[in-house]
């Protein structure tokens, strides 16, 4: 497969959309994109920002993100995006500890910004779009003095993104890739164009917020291309929908809740839109339940694409609609790297059995400032893992247990609850719904269940106990929840990722 120059498709067509903002509607043409991020490459140049130095953006989604990140991938800079729904000290320990030397925001934070300002001491470039606050600079009148033709030295610039820290304190994950020219791809990003047939003709539409690793490098790897990224300022099932459909949307990408959503949507609404434009669906970050995923099958057809992979690069397991309805359940055989099961004394496991999820083969990587936590996830012979629990089937399909993290040991028997949550929301009346141990005098831990319903007002004991019915005529009795609560509101991050700590601090204490 060819991989031409990206500037190759803004001579091609210029004004052909590259980017268009879902609510909004504003479009940024090849053309503006290119000129936007020679200029913004110019300015970190001016300020003294060479290949190796790293950027911390902090912005919700809107076209000047993907400005700074375009820019930063033709100065060699290595860019960390931050989510916006952390807190201030965890957005100081990330600034900080990636080393940024430049920070953006936007107005739209402004309070956590002010409150940010003598906590990033490395700092000292701070600008903000979209309006100003003391101690910022205006990035739109920053920039705008410089030149829209390209630097002289472009180079290329990776993300180097954060964890989640859905089990702890996030960790920075710096990929080893060797230095190249801008407009050059690693072999990684050439596979994932190659899987998913990214083109020119791409309308790729990304629903979740682009400091994640996904909808960033997806976003990125479509501009490269030469595709049009409609990019939703916020997830709503209703208007994902609609974009599908009035943009004609080729690609698109989503994580398990979001397919929830759309179902639960009522069926004259979720029938009424024409999403036949789409070729491949692609999903990942959660295991999905096999009657979602069959639904979502039933009513796009077989073009959903999921795949398997950690922000460290260090494998992808891959499997298509046809693969799946063989192996329902399994994110895929290994297209990148190889998978291998191991029990916790590192020995192999044959198939059927489950262990520990570990890669040979895959991208080098590192947990940035923390020696200790890479050396831990890594073999003798050099195997790395994200402590997801699995096993291989004889034909080398993947199946997703769970997180070591997440495992309950209730009277010595370890229990998975990913089970049991992916039953609960097949249930009529939840939306969302999390497992997990609490503390148990008798049984060091019990299993417990946090429903979030579709109608509130339903919640109450009858309920709780119609839910624990359904899941013991399903489930083994061991892995249902004893007793469940309702709750108006998981929480999630933005990327479907559920904040179980949180809840197993509330239930703990």
């Amino acid at each position: 497969m060819d991989f031409e120059h990206p500037r190759k498709w803004v001579q091609e067509d210029p004004d052909r959309p590259a980017l268009i903002m879902a609510t909004s509607g504003q479009v940024v043409t090849r053309r503006e994109l290119d000129e936007s991020a020679n200029q913004c490459a110019h300015m970190f140049r001016d300020l003294g920002l060479r290949a190796g130095d790293n950027i911390a953006i902090y912005m919700e989604n809107n076209p000047h993100f993907l400005k700074i990140t375009s820019a930063a991938a033709r100065s060699g800079l290595l860019y960390t995006a931050i989510s916006t729904h952390l807190t201030v000290p965890e957005v100081e320990y990330i600034v900080n500890d990636c080393g940024a030397k430049a920070f953006f925001t936007s107005s739209a934070k402004s309070e956590a910004a002010s409150r940010l300002l003598d906590k990033m001491p490395d700092a000292g470039i701070r600008l903000m779009v979209n309006g100003t606050v003391q101690g910022y600079e205006a990035y739109e009148d920053k920039v705008a003095p410089y030149p829209v033709e390209p630097v002289p030295d472009e180079t290329l610039g990776d993300a180097m993104l954060y964890s989640s820290g859905t089990t702890g304190r996030p960790k920075g994950i710096k990929l080893t890739l060797e230095p190249m020219s801008y407009g050059e791809l690693h072999d990684g990003a050439k596979m994932l164009i190659a899987v998913y047939g990214l083109n020119k003709e791409t309308v790729y539409l990304s629903p979740a917020p682009l400091y994640h690793a996904a909808p960033l490098r997806f976003v990125m790897l479509t501009l490269h291309m030469g595709g049009t990224a409609i990019i939703m300022e916020k997830f709503d099932a209703l208007q994902s929908l609609e974009l599908i459909e009035r943009y004609r949307a080729t690609h698109s990408q989503w994580v398990p809740t979001m397919f929830i959503r759309m179902l639960k949507l009522p069926e004259e609404e979720r029938k009424r839109f024409d999403v036949s434009s789409q070729k491949i669906a692609i999903h990942a970050a959660a295991p999905v339940p096999i009657q979602v995923k069959e639904q979502m099958i039933d009513w796009w057809g077989p073009i959903l694409f999921e795949y398997y992979a950690g922000t460290e690069g260090n494998g992808l397991c891959a499997i298509n609609s046809e693969e799946w309805l063989q192996h329902k359940g399994s994110v895929g055989r290994a297209v990148f790297g190889t998978a291998k099961i191991l029990d916790e004394e590192l020995k192999e496991l044959p198939a059927g059995e489950v262990g520990t999820i570990y890669f040979a083969g895959g991208m080098d990587f590192e947990y940035h400032n923390d020696p200790e936590k890479t050396a831990d996830i890594r073999t003798a012979e050099g195997w790395t893992t994200l402590n997801d629990v699995g096993y291989l089937d004889e034909e080398g399909y993947l199946y997703l247990t769970d997180r070591k993290s997440n495992m309950i040991i209730s009277g010595g028997v370890n229990i998975y609850p990913q089970e049991a949550e992916n039953l609960l929301v097949t249930h009529p009346k939840v939306m969302d719904a999390a497992v997990f141990g609490i503390p148990h005098q008798e049984f060091g831990e019990e299993v417990k269940g946090v429903v979030q319903l579709r109608n509130p007002e339903e919640a109450g004991p009858e309920l709780e106990q119609e839910l624990i019915e359904f899941c013991r005529d399903r489930l083994a009795k061991l892995k249902c929840p004893k007793s469940i609560d309702f709750i108006d509101d998981l929480p999630r991050t933005p990327t479907g990722k559920l904040l179980k700590r949180l809840l197993k601090d509330k239930y703990s204490k």
